[in-house]
């Protein structure tokens, strides 16, 4: 892939090169602002106190799972933080992910295969995750979310915006996706312990 587009430096994809974002799995992900501005509320004797872009923040995230009905996603453990956000988000069996051969879902869960062919073509060896036009996966829900926080937080600071990219992670097992919810519930707690931690 070219380091250049436009004559200008390329920022190197954070996600997985080997997995397609659309397929049946659970998924972590945090997203922070931009140079970890606290814009979302403040913690206090370990509880966070929403400010009014973080209302919006977590209403926007409750609006993801009904604006994609087709997608079949479910919501796991979330918390808004200070300057950040972490979320447990599933993507279930649809019809963007059993379509083909190529796009047969899989389940990262229990490290299986859902659908579709799964005899040894290189393409099943080595399933490669697509990075054109990024729609029905999880790129694309990320996408749709900050849009939708960005939108709504500078009708009240014009001022607010997120980090250019986000963390993934894909939960592969029970015991991971305990650790994982664990964590996402204690956040507030341990909010000084925390590597986003700003005072």
């Amino acid at each position: 892939m070219s380091e250049r587009y436009q004559n200008k430096y390329r920022i190197p994809s954070a996600r997985a090169p080997f997995w397609n974002y659309a397929w049946n799995a659970t998924y972590f992900v945090t997203i922070c602002t931009h140079n970890r501005e606290c814009w979302f509320g403040e913690i206090s004797d370990g509880v966070m106190d929403l400010s009014e872009i973080g209302k919006i923040t977590q209403s926007e995230w409750l609006k993801t799972f009904e604006m994609r009905p087709d997608m079949n996603l479910w919501m796991g453990e979330y918390v808004v933080m200070p300057n950040h956000f972490h979320a447990i988000i599933g993507i279930g069996e649809n019809e963007y992910n059993t379509q083909n051969d190529t796009q047969c879902s899989r389940d990262a869960m229990h490290c299986v295969s859902t659908g579709g062919d799964t005899t040894n073509t290189a393409e099943n060896k080595n399933p490669k995750n697509q990075f054109g036009p990024q729609s029905k996966n999880l790129p694309s829900i990320i996408r749709g979310f900050k849009i939708g926080v960005t939108k709504n937080a500078r009708q009240i600071n014009s001022g607010f915006a997120w980090q250019a990219r986000y963390h993934d992670h894909i939960i592969r097992d029970e015991k991971s996706y305990n650790t994982i919810a664990e964590y996402i519930i204690n956040n507030p707690v341990k909010w000084t312990e925390d590597k986003f931690y700003t005072p």
